[in-house]
């Protein structure tokens, strides 16, 4: 037989399919994430070193309409200005999106998990019950916590936040008693969030535990947290983790954060503890920070709670 003739094999043909498409593959893939094993600088027409570009069209997208404040154009790139948290879980990252040569521009805070070969979630167990995922060999990884298993854990809980975040946006916008960032996108494990505090200085609000409010001040915050309770408890959520140090204050308007943990109180054997739990903890702390007594009844409050939930 000829050379020409030489027919190839199926393993032949699936490998040259495999090398043919590849180029292509990362060709396209021209947003790479921190992490995500490509060079930034690979491509020519990359932005400035230590700059990329905007990953918003390769990620899952926050509610529409979106805020006007956010820039979607693909022409925009994102500029890395430094760290506002590090966590045992994940890291916040400020970010600065903007089109260049023009006035388009925003702040996003980047909550990026850990990966699988350093610490996830503490605690994770407990918050996992009810969190099922499709596919045996996922659940069995996660229950095993091998690496792989690890890594399905840490997608999830940023999957989880972005989802909760979703629900809880869309549901402000209707009654408004229950403030949460504009959840902007989700890629992988890194969650885009609206950035809270001073656009102009970079400076994030204070949290809950930082502050020392007035009478009348923290009267008004703990109001909005029996609201913003109330409108989880009808969602059949809670917090799940919920504490002075996940709350911010912006502009006398408490606003809640670190939701990756969420619970839903029905499906987790363990819902009613994490719901008395979260209460128990911003009970304590308005308690000692003078709010009467006569206002803050923990236990009469978790079961009302849980009638919201349905829970009887």
């Amino acid at each position: 037989m000829r050379e020409h003739d030489h027919v190839p094999s199926a393993r032949e043909r699936r490998t040259r399919r495999f090398d043919d498409d590849e180029p292509q593959f990362l060709k396209r893939t021209r947003h790479p994430v921190p992490g995500a094993g490509f060079d930034t600088n690979a491509d020519t027409d990359s932005p400035e070193v230590g700059d990329r570009w905007s990953s918003w069209d390769q990620a899952v997208q926050g509610p529409a309409p979106h805020p006007e404040w956010l820039v979607t154009e693909l022409a925009a790139v994102d500029s890395e200005l430094g760290v506002l948290k590090t966590g045992k879980e994940a890291d916040v990252h400020l970010v600065r999106r903007h089109v260049p040569g023009t006035d388009r521009s925003c702040l996003l805070a980047a909550k990026r998990y850990r990966d699988a070969e350093h610490r996830l979630f503490h605690r994770d167990a407990g918050y996992l019950e009810g969190r099922r995922m499709r596919r045996s060999r996922e659940n069995r990884a996660m229950e095993g916590r091998t690496a792989f298993g690890r890594q399905v854990i840490a997608g999830q809980w940023a999957a989880a936040e972005f989802g909760a975040l979703v629900r809880l946006w869309e549901v402000s916008r209707e009654v408004g008693s229950i403030a949460v960032p504009y959840p902007v996108q989700l890629l992988g494990t890194e969650l885009m969030l609206e950035f809270v505090g001073d656009a102009e200085e970079g400076q994030a609000a204070p949290r809950l535990a930082q502050t020392r409010p007035e009478p009348a001040e923290l009267r008004s915050l703990w109001d909005q947290l029996l609201d913003a309770l109330t409108v989880l408890a009808r969602a059949g959520l809670a917090h799940g983790d919920l504490s002075p140090y996940n709350l911010l204050v912006h502009d006398g308007r408490l606003v809640l954060i670190d939701l990756p943990q969420v619970v839903d109180v029905v499906a987790n054997p363990q819902g009613r503890d994490f719901l008395a739990r979260d209460v128990r903890v911003v009970s304590n702390w308005f308690r000692s920070r003078g709010l009467p007594g006569d206002l803050i009844d923990p236990v009469g409050l978790t079961t009302r709670l849980l009638g919201e939930a349905g829970i009887r």
